[in-house]
């Protein structure tokens, strides 16, 4: 059985009656639970949780520093290409937009890897829009290739493959997976959806145990916050990592809860997720997997980021840039606009003066045998 069958479970279930039952005694109840079950989950992402979450702050913190400590992890994207054969209608690498198309060549790659790698950054993200003719697995091995040169992790953000394409990128020295399914509703997913392959929903989301038998170290999940109603979103969201932790122990899982940014086309989201949503999503998804890790990007402002370091995140990017060559002369317009743009070492200075300590490096990647 995959996640997607799994699902199917709440195909007809009345969440919005389920909200309305919830009453703030049975919160206080699941706050003080040290282990919650999936209506747990639920009912800490009702409006009636919205009034205890100093309390699940408090929690969440206390969680989070029992399982992680405090630190943050830091990485950073690296956008390889921005050809792409979709038609999502909020995304700006979108095939209709008329922006300037690039790839990297095996330079320019090198290029990027040395600028990033001079900031001290040992964790890096690779993207590419959804194109196999332009970026082929072959082209994201070649350049994964290069940049185990300069990087201990490599996590990919690419197209959904199969298993024994994600084995040939292990093999070559990846071992991250980073993919959003968007949108979780299935109806809404084709609405946004409307041509490419990334049309199909079920290859989509089954994806990530694609990668897990695979061999995958770290497997990151999430949808876009913006296109649906945020509560059921982040519900479904939560119960993927928990599937997956569940179905595959030995891998790292983790959530990103993105919300949308500025981008080239000018889709609105369609659902307003504020900050305390989002803050109220963070705290349930702790308090529900305390083991599982939680990516903030730099979608989010500065002032809200430095918030959320002890509100259980445990990643963080730095550093960033959405565009394809955007950190040398190899420029092209980006994907979406970026709210943080501090640096690799004034997020480093942020996280010291809240008494938390970036961390460059937590994996090495050893091949021949070595």
């Amino acid at each position: 059985m995959s996640f997607y069958e799994e699902m199917q479970r709440y195909g007809a279930y009345d969440f919005e009656g389920f909200f309305a039952r919830i009453a703030g005694a049975e919160i206080e109840k699941i706050i003080i639970k040290n282990h919650l079950t999936e209506r747990d989950y639920l009912a800490l992402l009702s409006p009636a949780a919205e009034n205890y979450l100093e309390e699940m702050a408090r929690k969440a913190h206390r969680l989070t520093v029992q399982h992680f400590g405090r630190v943050i992890l830091l990485y950073t994207p690296l956008y390889l290409s921005n050809y792409c054969v979709n038609n999502c209608i909020y995304c700006g690498f979108q095939v209709n937009n008329r922006i300037e198309r690039k790839k990297l060549t095996p330079a320019e790659v090198r290029k990027e890897a040395e600028i990033i790698a001079a900031t001290g950054l040992k964790h890096v993200l690779i993207l590419t829009g959804e194109s196999r003719k332009d970026s082929p697995v072959s082209y994201i091995r070649d350049c994964v290739e290069i940049l185990k040169q300069y990087f201990t992790s490599i996590s990919i953000e690419i197209y959904p493959l199969e298993e024994s394409e994600y084995e040939e990128l292990i093999s070559a020295g990846v071992d991250g997976l980073t993919i959003y399914q968007e949108v979780y509703d299935e109806e809404i997913y084709a609405q946004v959806h409307p041509a490419g392959p990334k049309r199909n929903y079920r290859f989509r989301i089954e994806a990530p145990e694609r990668a897990c038998r695979a061999g995958m170290r770290t497997v990151n999940v999430g949808t876009l916050l913006g296109l649906h109603q945020w509560r059921t979103e982040a519900f479904f969201t939560g119960l993927h990592a928990d599937y997956l932790q569940n179905m595959f122990p030995e891998v790292e899982v983790s959530i990103s809860p993105p919300r949308m940014r500025p981008h080239l086309g000018g889709f609105q989201p369609r659902v307003e997720v504020s900050d305390k949503n989002l803050v109220q999503y963070m705290l349930a998804f702790r308090l529900f997997m305390p083991r599982g890790g939680i990516t903030i990007s730099t979608r989010e402002r500065a002032e809200l980021r430095d918030h959320l370091v002890k509100l259980g995140a445990t990643k963080m990017s730095a550093g960033s840039c959405t565009a394809v060559g955007g950190r040398s002369e190899y420029y092209s317009t980006g994907q979406f606009e970026i709210s943080d743009e501090r640096s690799v070492s004034e997020m480093a200075g942020m996280l010291y003066s809240q008494g938390y300590q970036p961390v460059y490096k937590d994996w090495q990647f050893l091949s021949d045998g070595k």
